[in-house]
């Protein structure tokens, strides 16, 4: 694993800024939409069969505004953690990768999601973002277990999720209302003993 990997910058407190080698992690911004909206309604038909239904107003320019004001409330809140995934040397939109659901208390944990551009998939860009995530995940927000849930046909995501020292742990019945319909859902976990990352905190 990278050193890279391991560094993880907050230039501010209502700011973080995750890098990696090749990758950065970060809130998204209002002067981030042109780029959102171009990559997001370019994959719609990729991404479509893994997500909700989009709303009407899905990709409007009002939407994303929302969405960002969401986004730095959840993070202030410690509810959420939710970052777009950028390539650094020319700083293009790849995707995007949410830490939800945090809890607090005797859980100490969270649920990943997560979102790629139809012309950066299968490349890699993913599973670094995930090698960036999960230090900060463990050692910036002092979480103890992650999760993660995926459709058992979405083979790319569970491929993605086995390859990052996730544990398959069952089936969730009709967890989630994917593209209109409940859907049946694959549930993945990871400790901070698994993995390339527990290999290295145990040096």
């Amino acid at each position: 694993m990278a050193k890279s990997v391991f560094r993880f910058l907050s230039r501010q407190p209502d700011t973080p800024e995750l890098y990696g080698d090749d990758h950065l992690l970060r809130l998204p911004r209002y002067s981030d939409y042109r780029a959102w909206f171009k990559l997001r309604s370019e994959s719609r038909g990729f991404l479509q069969p893994w997500e909700p239904v989009w709303r009407s107003d899905e990709l409007t320019e009002g939407a994303f505004r929302a969405r960002v004001v969401r986004s730095g409330q959840e993070y202030s809140s410690g509810l959420a953690v939710p970052l777009l995934l950028f390539q650094r040397d020319d700083n293009a939109l790849l995707g995007g990768l949410t830490i939800g659901y945090i809890r607090r208390g005797a859980a100490q944990s969270c649920m990943i999601g997560y979102w790629m551009g139809e012309k950066h998939s299968g490349r890699g860009h993913m599973l670094a973002a995930l090698k960036v995530a999960i230090p900060y995940i463990y050692g910036g927000l002092q979480l103890h277990r992650i999760e993660a849930a995926c459709i058992p046909e979405n083979w790319k995501s569970v491929r993605l999720l086995e390859k990052a020292g996730f544990e398959r742990e069952g089936l969730l019945r009709k967890y989630l209302k994917i593209n209109g319909e409940w859907r049946d859902h694959l549930m993945f976990s990871r400790l901070p003993e698994d993995g390339e990352f527990g290999k290295m905190l145990k040096l």
